[in-house]
């Protein structure tokens, strides 16, 4: 058997300790430079710079006229995916649906903070917003049901689908059945670093908009974070990665199982089993073959990658504090705790963007149809971002209203605040001057 990467954690120097943390995207120099004239071109260009892009990195049968997705193109995915797929989207949408109808914060709320003086907070959403989907190493259905679902929910107005081509220039059907169920009808055939630059300047063809959300390559991150200052580019998402954490009272042949998920979505993944039971470590190890026998051949040649490479692999620990520290400190997207009573842990780990509890909640029922979003923050952002909600395609307002009776002591201490910080329009509009106006005014 391949030789999977295996850490004695307590072991290991503080050096080795800091390069298990690092993901596939931490060194984004070389995309960064590479995406700098694809950005350009697209920006001076326009769609015969997406459609040349398409042709010369995706390999794809597209043209300036063919950029759109058309009507019937998804009348004709509808006869493409068979009706079990279909079922499977519809379910995975109404759950992912009620659950951000239930996440969505109230249009407005208004509390009396001293008697006659009210504030509070107003919700709005953005006015348009690009959905990426990416499409490289598979296709991803679920992320158009992820990033579309809460968009529809938030009511933005104006939604559109980016997502590479097909070499015969077509768009994944079962993506575009998802988008049509989940309520988009713009679909782009554009992806990787064009794509972010063409929904950020906007093409002949691509309207501009004012957000991109969705996970991508480092291509796509890279593009990203060169256009920060042009578009919001939304938490940052890139490639997979998972840590299955196993205490001792489940078999490691389900955390191998459980591994592989994230491990198959590509090379440039990250996937860690972490458990401090060195009988589930054996396990697993002897549970990998059978497993990769059940995978396509693709798949088990992405996740050999990634578990016998720098990115992935398994961690012994000497104790499950020890566990607990190294999750923490890794902060990944996805967490399982496998375990019969994964409360227990719970408390313990609070740097993780999605926590899936015990052995009946894997990643994949959580990617696809459990109902929280899947796309999530990457490279320890989990840390301070998490996963993509209604909140992130709606903008809040502060709203403040105070009453005539009320004023006059807000204004008192206003100006006391304003005139010791120097700035005296500030006083001046908490003056006398002003209740000289408001008086002509209720003459």
């Amino acid at each position: 058997m391949d030789k999977v990467t295996f850490h004695d954690y307590a072991a290991l120097n503080a050096e080795e300790r800091s390069a298990i943390l690092r993901r596939s995207e931490a060194d984004l120099s070389d995309f960064l430079e590479k995406s700098k004239p694809i950005l350009e071109a697209v920006r001076t260009e326009g769609d015969e710079a997406v459609a040349r892009f398409g042709r010369d990195f995706d390999k794809a049968a597209v043209t300036k006229d063919t950029i759109k997705a058309t009507a019937a193109e998804f009348d004709a995915a509808f006869s493409m995916v068979d009706a079990e797929t279909i079922e499977a989207i519809e379910f995975g949408i109404a759950n992912i649906r009620k659950f951000h109808e239930e996440q969505a914060p109230e249009a407005m709320w208004l509390k009396e903070i001293r008697p006659g003086a009210f504030a509070g907070d107003r919700f709005t959403p953005i006015k348009s917003v690009a959905l990426y989907v990416p499409r490289g190493k598979g296709s991803f259905p679920s992320v158009t049901m992820m990033t579309a679902v809460p968009a529809v929910v938030a009511g933005v107005p104006e939604l559109a689908i980016v997502t590479p081509p097909a070499p015969d220039g077509s768009v994944d059907a079962a993506t575009l059945v998802a988008a049509r169920l989940a309520g988009v009808d713009t679909v782009y055939k554009v992806g990787g670093a064009q794509a972010v630059a063409a929904v950020a300047y906007g093409t002949e063809t691509i309207k501009p908009a004012l957000k991109i959300v969705g996970p991508g390559s480092p291509w796509v991150v890279a593009a990203k974070r060169l256009l920060s200052g042009v578009i919001d580019t939304g938490l940052p998402a890139g490639p997979s990665e998972c840590i299955v954490f196993a205490d001792d009272t489940v078999n490691g042949g389900l955390a191998a199982l459980d591994l592989l998920i994230e491990a198959e979505h590509g090379p440039d993944s990250s996937a860690y089993l972490v458990t401090h039971s060195r009988r589930v470590v054996e396990e697993a190890l002897a549970a990998l073959p059978d497993h990769w026998s059940r995978m396509t051949e693709q798949r088990v040649a992405f996740s050999k990658t990634v578990l016998t490479g720098r990115s992935g692999g398994i961690v012994l620990t000497s104790s499950v504090q020890e566990s607990y520290d190294f999750i923490n400190a890794y902060a990944p997207e996805h967490l399982e705790i496998l375990s019969q009573d994964p409360f227990a842990h719970l408390s313990h780990i609070t740097e993780a963007a999605e926590v899936l509890m015990g052995p009946h909640t894997p990643v994949s029922i959580a990617n696809f149809c459990l109902g929280p979003n899947a796309v999530l923050p990457t490279s320890r952002w989990a840390r301070t971002y998490g996963p993509l909600s209604v909140t992130d395609f709606v903008k809040r307002s502060s709203i403040g209203y105070v009453t005539a009776s009320a004023y006059p002591e807000f204004a008192k201490y206003a100006h006391r605040l304003a005139t010791y910080e120097g700035f005296s329009s500030h006083a001046n509009a908490v003056s006398p001057i002003r209740e000289d106006y408001l008086k002509m005014a209720s003459d």
